[in-house]
């Protein structure tokens, strides 16, 4: 490592040339420990980039524009009509013999903390099954594991977090033995980082500072997976051990299939670059994405962006009383190795497109140096800022193909955002009623009676462990009960 008075000098010059020279306005007050930390970060960002990302987003207001013809996107049912019986299997023997042949990565996105939930750790640390309260990096463990003795293979699993929680990332592996995984098949990375740029009054077009030692950052989305796949040296490992597609998941739901063989067979077979899966949505102006074709291309449109779809075509209803914009985003994707090695190397710089997103920042004043709060800044404080998000989705319309699947809530979307309360969705206790009406479900293709109430919910806490079973046919061989009596707890 330089000395820090060459480093100094560096990102001086750096920040000079685009205009944030005040990133360094407290410097000679900070000890050499700060002044590292200070340097480490700035060292740590694409700086032209951010002054272009300024100059187009913050400085101006880049043109927001819908694409002028969207309509429903085509997608593979959940259970295959009779003309779609025979490319479902082979599908699935195709799937499966990727899967063998060591062609599979696994890939989660982990760089959340569980804040929302109340939780001062990582999201994946968090206790997510209904009866064991195994954390969530466990389940998903615990499945990749399963999936290595049923198809007899090694499937790396690259897990990406961020500076915040990578060292305690890291850490809850080793205190868990990795979870029964070989810990040279798992590879943890952070995702970059990028500034929060002022909005208003002098700091309009600067980098906010958290402290005199700090920038004021944030993950660059989840968009950046793609991007820090390849710059961690991910991608290369990936080649190296010959996967050729990486199945893309989110850490937050337990019941995610994070190696499914039909879904990478037809992915296969369409020689698609990145393909999803989608749930039908409850209603028109439920929280998640809407995948659509927009002017012929496979696309989301989010329900938070500028571009949000309009509502006379999201309650647009089909003949049937269904939803004629049904397919909802749930992060779930296969993508090709290859795809994201050539999104990273375009002569244009990594393909994704940055979004603009207003958030109330807290910062210091560049005259004092004090904390300002977001609701109380005002004239050289700041506070309002821009941040600059990527979306993974966007790499969709960059495909040549791309095939979208539809899955169900009960086996697939179980997903844990949001601390418990009256009403509350999403959350753990509507997660641990998903993973136990899918368990109730398995147990009764092989004839186990499950204790209902009236309205047909599940009177009864079930587990099954992913170790058992991560699929119904898994549970052939298993010490099944007969019966599981009402109000019992049920650890399979």
């Amino acid at each position: 490592m330089p000395p820090l008075t060459d480093r100094h000098a560096a990102a001086s010059q750096t920040l000079q040339a685009v205009g944030q020279s005040h990133v360094l306005t407290f410097y000679d007050e900070l000890d050499d420990t700060q002044r590292d930390q200070l340097l480490s970060q700035i060292e740590g960002i694409d700086w032209p980039e951010v002054g272009r990302l300024i100059e187009s987003y913050v400085l101006n207001t880049p043109p927001l524009n819908l694409p002028a013809d969207i309509q429903p996107a085509p997608s593979y049912p959940q259970q295959p009509t009779p003309k779609l019986e025979g490319k479902y299997r082979e599908a699935r023997s195709l799937g499966e013999k990727l899967i063998r042949g060591g062609s599979v990565a696994a890939f989660t996105v982990a760089g959340g903390q569980g804040t929302r939930l109340g939780w001062d750790a990582p999201k994946g640390t968090f206790p997510a099954t209904p009866v064991t309260a195994r954390p969530l990096f466990g389940v998903l463990a615990d499945y990749i594991n399963k999936a290595q003795q049923k198809f007899g293979c090694t499937i790396p699993w690259y897990v990406m977090t961020s500076p915040v929680n990578h060292q305690p990332t890291v850490d809850f592996f080793k205190e868990n033995d990795t979870f029964g995984l070989d810990p040279k098949n798992v590879t943890h990375f952070p995702q970059a980082m990028m500034p929060a740029i002022g909005l208003h009054g002098a700091q309009r077009g600067k980098a906010l500072l958290a402290g005199k030692d700090s920038l004021a950052l944030s993950p660059n989305g989840h968009g950046g997976s793609l991007k820090a796949l390849h710059t961690s040296g991910a991608i290369a490992d990936m080649k190296s051990r010959g996967v050729t597609q990486i199945s893309y998941t989110q850490i937050d739901n337990p019941t995610v299939h994070v190696i499914d063989p039909l879904f990478i067979g037809l992915h296969a077979l369409d020689s698609a670059q990145m393909s999803s899966k989608m749930v039908p949505k409850t209603g028109p102006e439920e929280k998640v994405g809407n995948f659509c074709t927009a002017d012929g291309k496979m696309t989301v449109i989010e329900y938070t962006d500028f571009l949000k779809l309009p509502d006379k075509l999201a309650y647009q209803i089909n003949d049937d009383g269904t939803l004629r914009f049904r397919a909802g985003s749930i992060a779930i994707h296969i993508i090709q190795v290859d795809f994201v090695e050539a999104l990273n190397t375009s002569p244009q710089g990594f393909a994704l497109p940055f979004h603009r997103a207003e958030k109330k920042v807290p910062c210091i004043d560049l005259n004092t140096g004090e904390p300002v709060s977001p609701d109380n800044a005002g004239g050289n404080s700041g506070g309002k800022a821009v941040k600059f998000e990527t979306f993974v989705f966007d790499a969709l319309p960059l495909c040549d193909n791309s095939i979208l699947y539809e899955t169900d809530r009960v086996e697939e979307f179980a997903p844990i955002k949001n601390a418990d309360a009256p009403g509350e969705v999403d959350c753990p206790a509507t997660s641990k009623q998903l993973q136990t009406q899918r368990a109730a479900r398995w147990l009764e293709t092989h004839n186990v009676t499950i204790p209902r109430d009236a309205d047909g919910q599940v009177n009864a806490k079930i587990e099954i462990s992913p170790l058992t079973a991560i699929e119904p046919d898994d549970l052939v061989d298993a010490d099944l009960p007969k019966e599981i009596k009402p109000s019992e707890s049920v650890n399979l």
